[in-house]
């Protein structure tokens, strides 16, 4: 017992950590609304800063190979270097991942062989 407080029990503990990982990812999810909507450069950074800090990564793939697993196409670009094929050109909208599990696929450009 601490400070007068019982501890509680293991199964109040187990519903207590569901409910606070539960809330955790609803907050993560509140937060990617708001930067889909942030208009200021400031707060876009100080709300990736603050997701970071538990966990969440931004992804950026620029210059990656394009992989549909992990990337969503949202158009291409043409090019005429074949070593360009294939590889992100710009990331349109941006993804995130919670340590290592993928939330939000990033949306791409992809670089594509001009055909002559």
């Amino acid at each position: 017992m601490i400070a007068g407080i019982a501890n509680p029990e293991p199964a109040d503990q187990t519903e207590t950590l569901k409910k606070a990982l539960t809330e955790r990812d609803t907050l993560v999810q509140l937060c990617l609304y708001a930067l889909d909507r942030a208009r200021s450069p400031g707060v876009v950074e100080r709300i990736e800063d603050g997701l970071s800090g538990i966990g969440v990564s931004a992804i950026r793939p620029d210059g990656d190979v394009f992989d549909p697993a992990q990337h969503e196409a949202g158009g291409t670009v043409p090019t005429q270097d074949v070593t360009m094929d294939g590889v992100v050109a710009e990331t349109e909208v941006v993804g995130f991942a919670d340590r290592g599990r993928l939330l939000r696929a990033p949306i791409v450009t992809v670089y594509k062989v001009k055909q002559s």
